[in-house]
Formats: structure tokens, sequence, C-alpha cells
């Protein structure tokens, strides 16, 4: 089962998303924060595997719930608020998804389960917004002076490509012809050189970096 914390200021939201995730075989939720300190108590106290956080609580905003949370629990961010200054904020936070709430119940479980495979899944509203960054003239992928270099393999630059492009292991294990357990140990390290709590950091990276992206 993934263990799931729900973090909303809203009642009528927990409710809905817990009846939701209710009726998934695989998900039960362990608790419910109505604001970003009772968050960090519950998630310090349950520890669920996955916690859904709506950006605009009380006492402490969705945003920094997430910064704190980063590393400890996957975090998927679920919000009214189709913003780039709430999305890239969240991704750089450590975020394992950034959903809105209008998205419906079949992606609301998709994205925990994601999550809790390590794996991301942002609204299809927002991803289109990121891959025009993608694709946007990007900077070059020599590091700006004064930064430190981070020394990743050429095959590590690709598959932080695929990465970007949102692929899973599965499908980068497939596209170049090596198994899936040798790409989780590539992402594995690309994360510990990068310094960063999943997918989506490794993606940023790529986006800024000007890596090739397929």
């Amino acid at each position: 089962m993934i263990r799931v914390l729900i973090a909303d200021d809203q009642e009528a939201v927990r409710r809905g998303v817990r009846r939701i995730l209710a009726a998934q075989p695989d998900i039960e939720v362990v608790g419910e924060a109505a604001d970003g300190l009772a968050a960090l108590e519950l998630a310090a106290e349950l520890r669920p595997d996955v916690a859904l956080v709506d950006i605009r609580m009380p006492r402490l905003d969705g945003l920094e719930v997430t910064r704190r949370l980063s590393g400890a629990v996957r975090v998927v961010v679920l919000t009214t608020f189709d913003l780039d200054e709430y999305v890239y904020p969240a991704l750089r936070h450590g975020a394992s998804g950034f959903l809105l709430k209008r998205s419906g119940p079949s992606l609301l479980a998709e994205a925990v389960r994601a999550a809790a495979d390590g794996e991301s899944l942002i609204s299809p509203s927002v991803t289109v917004r990121l891959l025009k960054h993608v694709t946007a003239p990007r900077r070059s992928a020599r590091p700006a002076a004064g930064a430190p270099v981070v020394a990743l393999t050429e095959r590590e630059v690709e598959i932080a490509g695929h990465v970007a492009a949102g692929r899973t292991n599965a499908d980068i294990a497939a596209e170049l012809f090596i198994s899936p357990g040798t790409v989780k140990t590539h992402v594995a390290s690309i994360q510990r050189k990068l310094g960063v709590a999943n997918r989506v950091g490794i993606a940023v990276h790529a986006w800024e970096m000007g890596y090739p992206v397929p």
C-alpha cells in the first residue's frame, strides 16, 4: 500500500481527495493536515510515502513544506493555481509532481503512484509550458563563472536528457538498449552528483545546461 498524507486548508478538498484515493486498492490515506506546520508534524509522525500538498496554506505555504520534506517524503503539489511562479519553485524544491485540482481522479491516483515509484507526473497544461521552456533557446552547456562544475559522464548526460523529456526508466532502457536496473543506477548517480532529490531536479538541470533532450 502507498501511504499518503493530504495537506490542504480546505476541508472539502481534503474530503474529496480522500474519497478518490480511498477507492484505489493500492493507496491508503494515513493523515490530513489543514496547514503547513501541521503537515510537517504529521509527516514526521506518520512517515507517509507521498504527501499531496496545496500551495496556499496557513502558517507555512506549500512551497516551503515541499522544500522541508524533500528527500524524506515524495511530494506532489496539488493546487488550483497554474502559475509559473509556483511551478518552477515547487520543482526546484524537490516536488515529484505538480497537479492541478481540476485534473481529475485518474490523474490524481496516477500521480501518487508515479511519485511512490520515484517517477514524476505533471499536469498536461503545465507540461506544455515546460516543453516550451525546453525547446526555447537555452544557455550554453558551460556553467556560469564561479559555478561548481558537475562532472557527469557522457552516458549520464544522455540519460539526464531522456529524464528531461519525461521518459521513465523502462522507456530509457528500451531506447538505449540497456536494462532498467542500469538506468536506475545511472539516475541515482546523477541525483547524487547534482545534489537533487528526484528526477525533476535532474530535468531542471538538463534544461538549464542545454543537454540534448530527445
